[in-house]
């Protein structure tokens, strides 16, 4: 699927097309993919909330699949293994972010699906330093938005510094924060979850929210830390008054529109902190995916054709999605 031009999403700027297939490089591997979850950094490549860095493009960066053949010196997986490729396929291993263990900061950082091609297509390549190995416990469906959905939720977890035992507030309740919810409450901690989409208050629900509420309504006690997944900048003064004091509020998207002027007394003062999340590192992949197996996590997930990837990412604009869309070849 072909993105020769960004536009919304309601214009079907998807295209099917035969491509040759790729030819994996040195320390390259070539995935042939079983899945490809659907994240809404897609959608913001595809209609130009974020700038255009290659076109032609082949989007998708929750990429399940198996080991088809390897490049010139990959010796890290063998043909037949199962491997995902996400979002961070690249950086430059040198400057001070690798070297101190915050390689998402790199400024010289490539991006699966925005920088190269991706997923949505029968064959994807990565570095195999890149790929993850892909637990026995999830389908190819259901690990594919591990790769993205579940990484970003778990350093957003972490950046909100909220520990067992604490309330927790997830702002959106899509791909990302259903994953967290469940981290989350494995960790012990209390849910409160606040969404402008009924069904997804009741899928908070089912997954062991203790309060759910729209956007706007105020949870019925103070948060030891929150989570802003929805792209929209006006969530983030309401997350922040639901703080209690020295709360801190993660905000985890890769794009969001503008927030409004804060009031210092209610959104800031006592100490209370408002961070951002930036890409993830391997390190943060590596250790989702081992929590996850253990808990284990279930992903829920809906499958489409590949050929049909302008309906996914139409219903997922409409939060018509519960869990993950996944496409499947």
């Amino acid at each position: 699927m072909v993105l020769e031009r960004q536009a919304r999403i309601a214009t079907r700027p998807l295209e099917f097309r035969d491509l040759a297939d790729p030819v994996p490089g040195p320390a390259e591997i070539l995935v042939r993919v079983a899945a490809c979850g659907v994240c809404r950094t897609d959608l913001h490549v595809i209609e130009g909330d974020l700038e255009k860095h290659r076109l032609p493009l082949v989007p998708g960066h929750q990429v399940v699949g198996r080991v088809a053949a390897c490049g010139a010196g990959a010796a890290r997986f063998l043909p037949g293994d199962r491997v995902g490729i996400a979002w961070l396929r690249g950086t430059c291993g040198s400057c001070a972010f690798c070297r101190g263990g915050r390689e998402n900061l790199c400024g010289g950082s490539r991006y699966t699906g925005w920088d190269d091609n991706g997923g949505y297509a029968d064959y994807a390549i990565v570095n195999e330093e890149f790929a993850y190995a892909i637990p026995d416990r999830f389908s190819d469906a259901e690990a594919t938005p591990l790769l993205c959905a579940g990484i970003i939720g778990y350093r957003a977890l972490r950046r909100s510094l909220v520990g067992p035992g604490q309330k927790l507030g997830l702002y959106g309740f899509g791909s990302s924060a259903h994953i967290v919810a469940q981290l989350a409450r494995h960790r012990g901690c209390e849910v409160y979850v606040a969404t402008r989409s009924a069904s997804h208050r009741r899928m908070a629900e089912e997954l062991g929210a203790a309060w759910t509420g729209d956007t706007w309504d105020a949870p019925p006690v103070p948060l030891d830390g929150a989570i802003v997944f929805a792209p929209a900048g006006e969530v983030v003064p309401p997350a922040l008054r639901a703080l209690g004091k020295g709360g801190t509020l993660a905000v985890a998207g890769i794009h969001m529109s503008d927030i409004p002027p804060l009031a210092y007394d209610l959104c800031l003062f006592h100490e209370k902190s408002l961070t951002s999340v930036t890409s993830n590192t391997r390190a943060d992949g590596e250790e989702l995916l081992r929590e996850a197996a253990e808990i284990p996590l279930r992903p829920w997930v809906t499958t489409f054709p590949m050929a049909e990837a302008n309906d996914a990412l139409l219903t997922l604009a409409n939060d018509g999605i519960r869990g993950t869309a996944v496409l499947v070849p």
